[in-house]
């Protein structure tokens, strides 16, 4: 919770009396059943709560400082509303449809990825794109290569570890990972869709949350080690750029210019998705975006708009898409039915060994240690975008945003091909 010295309480700018009643109000509508459809409820729901979640995680000592604080919260307190049937149904319906179909996921990675990039130093940008997949890909084949040492030795059997744990963690999610990997097993082992589906849905959710913790525990090892964070900077280099962006003015047509940018390269994204399906329609962007700006052919005024745009965004929204992501995408019944030691102990050298590979790899090659464990690393072993997002707001730095998507994105269709060779090899 906010407080000014002398002052109230506040929750986003609201004294905490005011929230606490605009809140309960919303509470009296879905209680009732009148909370509205569509954009206005779904809001409703995720602002609020969203305010409330992360003010209550960043009170909590043990939550704020090793698990994640608001971002922890809001996404696992608003997963358990649904669980216990506090949240009726048709409320978590509209909350998911909102993020999905309405598009309100698209609108934010969209505004924080365009941003990102255009915000950055040209040259900065050059060296660590370079770089970044690399140190990714490194750090994936090593917790790959450790999982199925870990599970020989465990009797969980080498190929069922690396198959049924590693891949579906590293495959980019839900839709884009383990839905086409289930079919890519049933069709090369002639067996069920359904029953291959079931066994790698735990080690996406399980692998999901294990990633937002450390991403935790990696921004509190950044302060305790300044030396190993750059605090939301991936490279070591000096960062010019950045600092003379945040100084220039903020004005209402810059806000609208930034939306209108971000929307334009999305929509540039979409159409050579459609030309080239074969790679995400995000990862186009990114693409997209980074040329434009390695060309320098974005006029300075549409950086800085983007820029301010995608401030905006991050610091208006943030906590509401956590609870829409912990509504909508979290199954706490496949989290709790997937607990046993020896399943936990899997996930967990996955993830350990993703961070600490691409910490390592990333202080070889000039990135900060903490940086590149988040992005390189922990990013390859959520649900896609959304688990990007839970990832990056854990560890305090959004602005990694861009780097994540390649990981998510790029590195999970890596994933898919590989596994489409393991998959015939290894059983």
């Amino acid at each position: 919770m906010e407080k000014k010295k002398g002052t109230q309480p506040e929750i986003m700018g609201i004294p905490l009396y005011l929230y606490l009643m605009i809140t309960a109000v919303v509470c009296l509508n879905i209680m009732m059943g009148w909370l509205p459809t569509g954009m206005l409820g779904a809001l409703a729901v995720m602002m609020l709560f969203g305010g409330l979640f992360n003010a209550l995680g960043n009170s909590l000592p043990v939550v704020r400082s090793y698990l994640g604080g608001g971002a922890m919260v809001c996404i696992f307190a608003s997963a358990l509303l649904v669980y216990t049937g506090l949240l009726p149904a048709e409320v978590a319906d509209n909350v998911a449809s909102f993020m999905n179909h309405t598009g309100f996921l698209n609108f934010y990675i969209a505004a924080l990825i365009t941003g990102s990039i255009l915000g950055m130093e040209r040259t900065l940008l050059l060296r660590a794109a370079v770089r970044f997949l690399p140190v990714a890909v490194c750090a994936m084949t090593m917790a790959v290569l450790a999982v199925g040492f870990v599970g020989m030795l465990t009797g969980y059997g080498f190929a069922d570890a690396v198959m049924y744990v590693a891949i579906p963690m590293m495959g980019g999610g839900m839709g884009a990972g383990v839905v086409p990997l289930s079919g890519m097993y049933a069709e090369a082992l002639g067996t069920d869709g359904s029953a291959v589906i079931s066994r790698m849905i735990p080690a996406s959710a399980l692998g999901n949350v294990t990633a937002i913790v450390g991403a935790g525990l990696l921004d509190r090892l950044g302060e305790a080690r300044p030396s190993w964070s750059g605090n939301g900077r991936l490279m070591k280099a000096h960062d010019p750029g950045m600092r003379k962006m945040e100084e220039e003015s903020l004005t209402l047509e810059n806000l609208a210019a930034g939306l209108i940018t971000a929307v334009f390269f999305f929509l540039l994204g979409i159409i050579v998705n459609k030309l080239v399906s074969q790679v995400h329609a995000y990862a186009w962007m990114i693409i997209l975006v980074a040329l434009g700006k390695a060309a320098g052919i974005v006029p300075k005024q549409f950086e800085t708009a983007a820029k301010q745009w995608s401030q905006l965004v991050m610091k208006c929204w943030t906590s509401a898409l956590l609870v829409g992501i912990g509504i909508s995408m979290i199954d706490l019944q496949a989290v709790f039915a997937a607990f046993s030691p020896m399943y936990l102990l899997l996930v967990f050298v996955v993830v350990g060994g993703v961070a600490l590979g691409a910490g390592l790899g990333g202080y070889l090659v000039g990135f900060f240690p903490v940086e590149a464990a988040v992005a390189a690393g922990l990013c390859t072993t959520n649900m896609g975008g959304t688990g990007d997002i839970a990832v990056l707001s854990a560890a305090k730095r959004m602005e990694l945003l861009p780097f994540a998507q390649i990981s998510t994105r790029i590195c999970g269709a890596l994933t898919l091909i590989a596994a489409s060779l393991l998959i015939r090899i290894l059983f």
